[in-house]
This record gives structure tokens, sequence and C-alpha cells, in this order.
């Protein structure tokens, strides 16, 4: 499934369905699309999930500020999580029953509330509650994916894919860096105002410039309840979306391993970096970007197979470069681009494959396998500050190592299955 069943959904791509216009079953001819337009979705996406992990160097400060305790500023991050996962189950999935550019200017919309209001938090009730409808609300990434995917030629589907990825992954890392930074110079507020400031433009100008029709005819006839149910139903039906997904749920709890955990030694000696130090280190987790549209390209030309395996065997060796991190900077460096090269790689692939199961039902593939990858960053970061407080930085990169290594395994357990995705 990763291999001969992924390939083979790839290279089938342009053959599916009776079209004379080589769109699948369920799609209709796609307008163009521009470099432009690719360019306006990855910096829309990047700049939806940043919100997830702006509050991440600025915890400290938050707590301080709203006399929050250590264990009340915590489930800060805990709520954009759980905000975020709720969202991929129970929003995500309208863009296949409702005009997606509707769809995503309105979350837009609502985004900038609910950033206006953690802005303005007075009080810790105020701040979390605003925090988990931004979590909620910044799922319209999924969406944007989802939307690119569909206005892209089968053919050049994994390059549209792996260029907007890209505007994901830059917004995750660089998320750190610039709220770090916007907090030094102005406050922690003003991040939640500039992103909020951000966000209305970013809505105005994609209700101006996107397509009222995306390359996907609409099921209109599935109730909200059925349309939950049916991606339920995806998943029980279509082994290589479960396959993939379990490699999303791995990668995903291995890079929020590192991300999650890395912070804390860098803030003790001999490093004691300050927030916006630690937070700069995120410019260079931007090379994952580069690994997302390479992933992309190699998919359209049918090396899904292999693309996974080199990736995740390049996951497996970024640990021991990082298990060094306490000695070497560049070490810590090394591991870091690997890392992210590897996931982003993978999860390029993945989602590339999954959307080729069913076209007309692309929101609800996406939105299902980013749950798996709700559950992994999860439990990636729970698990990685738990163990560095009970065990150190050792055991934080043997967890990583681990979850890489069960990836790995799954991928050469399952690369030779011939079992070929259905038809819708």
């Amino acid at each position: 499934m990763p291999g001969n069943a992924g390939e083979a959904a790839t290279r089938r791509g342009t053959r599916r369905g009776p079209r004379r216009d080589g769109a699948k079953a369920g799609e209709v001819s796609a307008p163009a699309l521009s470099r432009g337009l690719v360019a306006l979705f990855a910096v829309a996406c990047g700049a939806a999930v940043a919100n997830v992990y702006f509050s991440q160097p600025l915890l400290v400060t938050m707590g301080h500020d709203l006399a929050m305790s250590p264990a009340l500023v915590g489930s800060v991050v805990t709520l954009t999580h759980v905000g975020y996962g709720l969202g991929l189950f129970f929003l995500v999935p309208l863009g296949d029953v409702t005009d997606r550019r509707r769809l995503i200017v309105t979350q837009l919309l609502l985004l900038v509330a609910a950033l206006a209001v953690v802005a303005a938090a007075r009080t810790a009730a105020m701040l979390l509650a605003g925090i988990a409808v931004t979590g909620l609300l910044a799922v319209v990434t999924q969406t944007l994916v989802a939307f690119a995917a569909s206005l892209a030629p089968p053919a050049g589907r994994g390059r549209v894919v792996g260029l907007v990825t890209s505007g994901v992954v830059s917004g995750i890392l660089l998320a750190r860096t610039v709220s770090g930074l916007l907090a030094d110079l102005a406050g922690w507020r003003s991040v939640y105002l500039a992103s909020a400031s951000l966000t209305a433009l970013l809505a105005l100008i994609l209700h101006r410039v996107l397509p009222r029709h995306g390359g996907t005819s609409p099921t209109t006839a599935l109730r909200y309840g059925q349309l939950l149910r049916s991606t339920v139903t995806l998943f029980a039906r279509e082994p290589l979306l479960r396959l993939r997904a379990l490699f999303g749920l791995l990668v995903f709890a291995a890079f929020s391993t590192l991300w999650s955990s890395v912070a804390l030694p860098l803030s003790e000696p001999p490093y004691s970096l300050s927030h916006s130090a630690i937070g700069a280190l995120g410019l260079i987790g931007v090379a994952g970007a580069l690994a997302a549209t390479a992933a992309g390209r190699l998919g359209d030309r049918g090396f899904s197979r292999r693309t996974t395996g080199i990736a995740l065997a390049l996951l497996v060796a970024s640990w021991l470069p990082l298990a060094f991190t306490r000695s070497s900077l560049w070490a810590l460096v090394a591991g870091v681009v690997l890392l992210d090269l590897a996931v982003q790689a993978v999860h390029v692939t993945n989602q590339t494959l999954i959307y080729a199961l069913h076209p007309a039902a692309g929101s609800r593939l996406i939105g299902g396998y980013m749950v798996f990858y709700s559950v992994g960053s999860a439990t990636g970061a729970i698990a990685a500050t738990s163990l560095y407080a009970a065990a150190g930085w050792g055991a934080v990169c043997a967890l990583g190592a681990g979850f890489s290594c069960a990836g790995f395994a799954l991928w050469a357990a399952t690369r030779n299955s011939v079992a070929a995705p259905r038809t819708p």
C-alpha cells in the first residue's frame, strides 16, 4: 500500500472514470491553478496553522500576566490541540458538501474573532476559551489543502500538495520564532493581534480570488450526520487510508517529541538560550519545506513507495545527532534538518495518495487522516515532556527513535502489498 497500491493509485490517476478531460469520477473540470494562487494557498495555510503553535514560547509570560498556575498554563497547549482535533473531524468534512470558498472565508473571519478574544483576555477562563476556539478554527488549513488538491490536475496534484504543504511546514516552524520576537518587542498580546490582522486580510483576498467552485462536485445529498459517518466508513473501506494514517500518527509523534521538548535542554546550562533564540531554531526546520515540494514531485512520478522508505530511514537516523544536543549545537542542527525533511516527505506523500482514492471526498479523507496527525502530535508532546522531567534528554531521544523505528518497520512490513484502492 505505501508501495504498489499507492503508486498504482497515482499512476492510474488520469485513467479513472469516463471523462475525456482526464478528471476522475466525482470531479469536474478544474479551473486553471496559477503559481500565484498556489503561493496564496501556501501563505494562508501557514498563517492559519501557526495559530496552533504561537502560544508555546509564551506560556510563562501568559501565566504571569493572568496569574495562572503552571498546570493551568500547560492546558493552553492541550486545549489548542484538542480544539484542532475536534475541528478536523467536525468541520473539515464540510468542504465536501458546501462551497469551499465560502467555508474558508467564514472560518477565517470567525478565527479573527477568536484571536481577538485571546488578545483581549483578562482572565484565565477567557484566554482558555479563546485558545480552544482558535484551535478549532485553525483547521481551515486542511480545507485549503483539500481545495488546492481539487483544483490541481491529477498529473500535477502531488506537486501542488507539496507546495501548499511547504506553507504549512513554514507556518508550524516559524510560529515559535515570530511569536518570540513579537512578544519581546510588544508583549504576548501583540502576537494574537498581528495574527488577527493578517487573517482578516487573507480572508478578504481569498474571497476575491478563490474560484467559486472547487474541482469536485459537492455531495449535496449527504446530511451532516451522514457526512461524519461516511468519514468513518472511508476508513473501514480503504486499507491504504488506514495505513497512511498510521504513518502520519507515527511520524508526527516523532516530530512532536522533538519540538515540544527541545526548548528544555536549550534553556538550561550550558546554553541558557533566550526564548527568541530558541524560537529561531524553527528557521532551520524550514528546510522541511524543501522536502515537501520534492516529495510531491516524486509522488507524481510514481515513486511514493521509495520516497516513504527513504524518508522513514532518515527519520530514524536523525535521532543519532539529536542525542548529542547537550554537547553540540551543530549536532542539533543536523538532526533537526534530517527530521523535518523526513517528516514532511512522508506527510506530503500520504496526502497525495489518500486524496487520489476519492477526490469527491477529499475533505473527509484529509480531515480523517489529520485526526491521526493530531493524536500523534499530542502523544509525542505529552510523552516527551513527561520523560524529560523523569529521565532527561536521552530518554526523549530514545522515545523519538522508537516512534521512528515503528514507522520504518511498518513500511518494511507492508511495502510489497499489492492490494489496490477501490475505484470510486
